[in-house]
Formats: structure tokens, sequence, C-alpha cells
């Protein structure tokens, strides 16, 4: 049920198309969307029932903004540009990337062969995009050794390494005719366009003849031209006429879950195939239009010739957005394909279901095993603590978060001891306990179903009169209790009472190990990174001349005693340090390091 503050909000949304970005209680976006009617759409999320996804979304919309647009092309446009900027979790979300290199024959008197990362309007000829780079570069050496141009830098008077090996036409030597260069453009676009069999038999005679003549390297060479050929050129299955540059997109929806398949249409070819799946909120087939719309918004990302969508997307949209023809295939090749791209979203999909089933069956199963060993009914979410120290000194604390068996990195927690100038186990955990547990309360935010210290009966007891006494929470705590060879042994619950075991064997014992080996692992990393800064700092306030304020920068702009010993003169006055301080520091870091030594 919506709260009344956007019940409010609700009632003054305009019939108007736009943009609507729900937020959580933090206030960030977490959802970007578009509507050709904004009170319809919006609405709807607080009212009637939904699932997966979605429903996750609406549990956390705290609150949500919308920006009126004139046009529902401007509210697809606008669309985009936000989640590009504030790239939001329940959002399908594209990286900006690299598009994809060309092939490029220059407009020069003697012409080469080289690869571009994009069409400038500079006269060269252009083949590609390649979706591959591997590919193109493979492609361009192939070239490059059949149908030779210029590799050389021009003319020196004598033939250059590559004209030796029948690799250049010999501008370095030689004036080349421009009937020659255009005679081998015309073969490399030939076989750009698929047409091999003249190459083939060409290089079937030269390695007969290679051979006959007992140049063995020679023959060996031509053989793997050929076998390259066959594997990149003739493998790829013809599925167009005609060699318009083409990128296909198709879809295959479950359970709300998003599977899609992009097919690189080049030369008449499938050249490559992309697949991504993503849970979604809104249709199927606006996701896909935000899909296609991001990945072209992508930094040097090619537009093809031609796009082809399936049925039910908006193409005409999407065209106009793009500036490209969109299409969706009815009959012939092109609609085989199409059905071939959902085929392949369909079985990319059903193995992911199958690996979420294998790896909730044994995650959900080894919690619910933790949670029947402590009488609890279920657990979702775990909270492990731990502490380091060194005797006693720069004590600090770590959490870890596991949510159905995984652990959710972006929820874990530092903790630099306040409190304490010693070694007190009952008393960091209580402090750590205590700010974690009433910041939770502050800020409304989901609560563990199980809280673990990695210790005992101290660390148990501490925890639990912080959650129950003093916060009145009603949390379950548990220690995680080691043998002799500080191991997971098992756990306890209670003072006095035996301690809870699990099966060693069991999916839930190495879940509890995997758990308390994380939050050390974490506890440690944290303690030692602090301790080498505070150790370089310590070091620095021994030096005659350095303050806490020149200390500190110092540490900022080199972060080790090496490299401020490495550094110049210059390097250190621009932080505020004098010459004679500078020699000073760095007399006094080499006999540092002579004793260290």
């Amino acid at each position: 049920m919506a709260s009344a503050h956007i019940e409010q909000k609700l009632a003054l949304l305009p019939d108007l198309p736009g943009s609507y970005q729900m937020k959580d209680l933090n206030g960030k976006i977490i959802y970007v969307g578009k509507a050709k009617n904004l009170k319809n759409r919006v609405r709807s999320y607080f009212k009637g029932e939904h699932s997966g996804k979605t429903a996750q979304l609406v549990e956390n919309i705290a609150d949500f903004d919308f920006i009126v647009t004139s046009s529902e092309k401007e509210s697809l446009l606008l669309e985009i540009t936000l989640i590009q900027k504030y790239q939001p979790y329940y959002n399908i979300r594209l990286k900006r990337g690299t598009g994809y290199p060309y092939i490029k024959i220059t407009n020069e008197r003697d012409p080469k062969l080289e690869l571009a990362s994009d069409v400038k309007k500079d006269g060269a000829q252009y083949f590609g995009p390649y979706p591959n780079v591997y590919a193109a570069q493979e492609t361009l050496h192939f070239l490059q050794k059949v149908y030779p141009l210029r590799r050389c830098n021009g003319y020196q008077g004598r033939p250059c390494l590559y004209a030796n090996m029948g690799q250049c036409l010999g501008p370095c030597y030689r004036e080349v005719p421009v009937a020659e260069y255009t005679a081998q453009i015309h073969k490399i676009q030939h076989f750009l366009d698929g047409n091999t069999k003249v190459v083939k038999k060409v290089l079937h005679e030269k390695m007969d003849t290679a051979a006959d003549n007992l140049e063995f390297e020679r023959a060996a060479d031509l053989r793997d031209q050929l076998q390259f050929i066959e594997a990149t050129v003739e493998k790829q299955k013809i599925i167009s006429k005609d060699g318009t540059p083409r990128d296909l997109f198709n879809f295959y929806m479950d359970k709300g879950w998003l599977s899609v398949q992009v097919f690189f249409i080049r030369q008449a070819r499938l050249m490559k195939r992309e697949k991504r799946t993503f849970a979604i909120v809104d249709s199927a087939e606006e996701e896909l239009t935000s899909f296609i719309l991001q990945f072209y918004n992508r930094k040097n990302a090619v537009l093809p010739k031609e796009i082809l969508v399936p049925k039910g997307v908006d193409g005409a949209m999407i065209s106009e957005v793009l500036q490209v023809p969109v299409r969706t295939p009815q009959r012939g090749e092109k609609r085989d394909l199409m059905e071939l791209a959902e085929k392949n979203a369909q079985v990319v999909l059903d193995e992911k279901f199958r690996l979420m089933e294998m790896n909730e069956s044994k995650t959900s199963g080894a919690m619910q095993e933790i949670a029947d060993a402590l009488n609890i009914p279920v657990i979702h979410r775990i909270e492990a603590f731990d502490h380091s120290h060194i005797q006693g000194e720069e004590m600090v604390s770590a959490l870890v978060v596991f949510e159905d068996g995984m652990p959710n990195k972006n929820l874990y927690r530092k903790y630099k001891i306040k409190t304490l100038d010693h070694a007190d186990e009952r008393a960091a955990t209580m402090e750590v306990v205590r700010r974690r547990y009433t910041r939770l309360l502050k800020e409304h935010a989901q609560l563990p179903d199980l809280v673990l210290m990695d210790g005992g009966i101290i660390q148990l007891n501490a925890a639990r009169e912080v959650l129950e006494d003093e916060l009145g929470l009603q949390v379950p705590v548990a220690a995680m209790v080691k043998n002799d060879h500080h191991k997971t042994a098992d756990l306890l619950k209670e003072e006095g009472e035996p301690h809870v075991n699990l099966d060693a064997k069991s999916q839930g014992f190495f879940l509890l190990q995997r758990i308390q080996d994380e939050v050390h692992r974490f506890a440690i990393t944290f303690h030692r990174n602090l301790r080498s800064k505070n150790s370089l700092a310590s070091k620095l306030d021994e030096i005659a001349g350095i303050g806490p304020k020149t200390r500190q920068k110092l540490m900022a702009k080199f972060g080790s005693l090496n490299k401020i010993a490495a550094a110049s003169d210059e390097e250190l006055h621009s932080v505020g340090v004098s010459k004679k301080v500078a020699q000073t520091l760095k007399i006094s870091l080499n006999a540092l390091k002579d004793t260290e030594n």
C-alpha cells in the first residue's frame, strides 16, 4: 500500500507523456521509466498485484519524481539519458564501450590497408564494421599477404622486407601503376563479399608449385592461409543476397527475466552474436527498446545500415531516434534468422534457470540447515562481525553480509574502534554492534535474520546485551567457534549450553566456514591497510621538520617511504617541504632503509 506522501503525489500526476524516476529511502534513483500518460503509468505501480523484480522495486519505492515531455519520443530519449547517468539498479544497464573496427584502404597515390576505429570523410574506402576485433586483424593480415598494396613508408631505392616476402607491391623501389592497385582493390572487395573460390584456386596452385620446388615453408604458409579462409569465411552462413550491414535483435521472456540475442550480419554473413539476460520491470517489448537505444548510445558504437526487430517492438520509434531503417522480417532467410535468435535466447534463459535452481537448492538448503540448527524459522540475511588488532593496538572491526547464501559485498562495512586504546573484545563488540544497528534503526533499513560473531561466549553475550537490552531488538545471535586448528567447528547459541553441532560434510557447515573465512579475511585486510598507513605516518613523525600537515600531504601524494625517498626536490617542494627539510628527509629515510636491510 502506498504511503500518504505518495498518494498525494499520485493525485497530482498529469495526463501527459514524460519520464518518471523512482527513489528509495535515501533519495537514490532506483528506476527510470517512460510513459505516454504519466498518471496512468506511475499509478499502475501502486495499484494491483506485482511479482518478481517489479514487486521488489515497488517495495523499495519511497518517493518519485517526473519530467513532462512534449512527445513520447522525447520521453524515450530522456529515459535513456537518465539511465546512462544514474545507472539505476532496477533498469537494464549497459556500460559504455568502444565501437567495432573497419578495414580501410587509404586515399593515396600508393594506398595501403589498415584498421580504422571509425569512418572519416577522407576519401578512403571502408569495409565493415567487424564485431570481432581479432577477426578483423586476422582478415587484414590475410589480405596483406594475398592481395598486397603498400606496406612500406614509400620510395627508399631498394625493396623493403615486405616486398621481398611478396606482401608489398614495391613503391619502395619502383613506381607502381595505378591500374595495378585498382586490380588488387577489386580483388579485396570481391573477397570481402564472400567470393573465395578464385582465392582458394590460386592458393592451391601456389602451394602445389612451392611443394614441387621443395619450398616447404612457403607451401606450409599457403596451407595455413587456406585453412584461415575455411575457418573465418566459408563457415559463416550466408543469410542474405545483399551485403547490407544489419543488426538483428530478438528476445525470449519467462518468469520476469528477459534474454536478448543480437546477431551481427556483415558481408551477407552472420559474423558474431552477443547475448544478455536481465530481470526486468517493464514489458519485454519496452525493455528491448530501451536495450537497443542504450546499445547504440555507447561510445563509438557503430550504427548498421538496417536494424531488424521482432513483432511488437516499436520499430518506428527506434528508427526515428536512431535515424536508421528498422524493419520486422515477415518471410524468407531473415525471418528464419529471427526465429533462430529467439530459439537461442530461450536456450540461454533455460540454462540460466537451471543454474539458478542448482545454486538456490544449495544455498537455500545451507541457510535452512543453519536455521534449523538454531531453531530459527527461516534465514535470508546473515551479518557477521570479526575484530582484528596487534597486541591490543589499532583495533578494528569488519562486517560482512550474506543474502540467501551469497555474499553481498556492497553491504560490507569497516569500523575503526573509537572508544578503546587497548584490546577489549567485549567493549569492541558492544561498540560496533551498537553503531551498526542504531544506524539501521534510524534509516528504517532491513535488519538481518541472524547475527554471527567470530569468537566465543564473550562476543556472543556482548552482542546480545546491545541488541536486546539497549536497542530492544529480538535478532537471533550466535558465535562461530573455532577448534584448536583455528578452523570453524560449530555454533554457540547460549552460555552454559552445548555447542550447536552441524554435520561437517553438510552444505550448512560449508556455508558457515565460508562466512567465517570471509569476515576474517575482510577484517585482516582492513587492519593491514590501516597499519601500513599508520606505520608510514609514525616514521615520518620521527623526522625533524615534518609536521602533521606536511606528513599528511606526503602520504597523500607519494603513499610510501620508498617513493618519498626517490622524489626530486621539486616534487617535495610542491607539497610544502623546504630545501633544507627535504635534505633531512632524504638522509633520514635512506638511513632508515639501511637499518632495515
